[in-house]
């Protein structure tokens, strides 16, 4: 075990320093920073809207209906009098809660682990989880969320409803938990399969070099094997489907919304934002209602798919 220990050890030691270059050559790359700096901001101005905006995501002003950006409401009002840019700031906090859970839960925990049991065990293991992955995928993926989200709110919300009549507990409907658990089980279900996939693909080579073999020789076990030996060299390509992937969730859970399907009012979200002002006249009449909320979600889904193509290319050793 000494011996495996120090390979271990030398084995961390040059993805350490890997890494390392990887970050220096994605910091040389200017449209790298700027959509790390942009993400930043973003999700900090979302994560802080409490503090940041002086009006609550609620709070109407009939004096002030259809307001252009003014020194008092910077990115104007909608038909009701609420302030237009603490109601984007707050879609934009929900929609980073909800991509976070998806893609920790999803991508990363089920999709990551899935894919090295699946290439590392291989036989009947490996064929169960890629048939099963292969029955999710057989659905577009939007037609899936929308097919989970539609048939599993009703089904929760009168659990939730039950719970709070039978239980102490309270505000269950109120808060929202049941929305944010409804749109992050759909996302997740088909969120997972991709990454496992290309985990697996990954696996399916490592897993004939040498050191397995020793590492096999010397009597590690299999998590050691999976976890140690085997993750680290996968790390590039999870990161960059981590950043890809986070594009494509953020635009999802934005249409979800938009069909009626995701977080629900009185909780703001980009996408019943833009459906509430996608018409040609609120184009013309108060463009604000429809490109405020619109930039906000453009600008993190092609941040997102930018990043990942400047870690693609910081992540790959064959590149300078």
């Amino acid at each position: 075990m000494d011996g495996e220990k120090k390979y271990s050890m030398v084995q961390l030691n040059f993805i350490d320093r890997y890494m390392s270059r990887s970050i220096k050559r994605l910091l040389r790359k200017k449209i790298a920073v700027i959509c790390i700096l942009t993400l930043i901001s973003i999700y900090t101005c979302g994560i802080f809207a409490e503090w940041i905006s002086p009006y609550g995501y609620t709070d109407q002003d009939y004096t002030a209906i259809l307001q252009a950006p003014n020194a008092d409401h910077w990115a104007g009002t909608d038909r009701t009098g609420r302030d237009m840019l603490t109601r984007t700031l707050w879609g934009v906090q929900n929609t980073l809660i909800l991509t976070i859970v998806a893609m920790l839960t999803g991508g990363i925990i089920i999709g990551v682990t899935l894919g090295l049991i699946s290439g590392y065990l291989g036989g009947k293991i490996d064929a169960l989880i890629m048939r099963v992955g292969e029955i999710f995928a057989s659905f577009p993926d939007i037609l899936l969320v929308i097919i989970l989200a539609a048939t599993l709110r009703p089904r929760i919300l009168d659990a939730a409803r039950w719970l709070e009549d039978n239980t102490v507990l309270e505000g269950l409907v109120r808060t929202g938990i049941v929305d944010y658990f409804v749109v992050s089980f759909a996302l997740v279900a088909f969120g997972w399969v991709g990454m496992a996939r290309l985990v697996r693909g990954q696996i399916l080579a490592l897993r004939e070099n040498d050191y397995i073999d020793a590492a096999r020789a010397i009597g590690a076990s299999t998590n050691r094997i999976l976890f140690i030996h085997l993750l680290p060299n996968c790390i590039s390509i999870i990161v960059v489907t981590v950043s890809m992937g986070m594009g494509a969730l953020t635009g999802t859970e934005i249409i979800l919304s938009w069909l009626g399907l995701g977080i629900q009012p009185p909780r703001p979200s980009l996408g019943t934002m833009l459906l509430s002002a996608g018409n040609i006249g609120a184009l013309r009449d108060t463009p604000w209602e429809l490109l405020v909320p619109g930039l906000a979600a453009f600008i993190m889904v092609v941040a997102w798919n930018l990043l990942g193509d400047a870690l693609s290319d910081a992540l790959n050793p064959k590149t300078r």
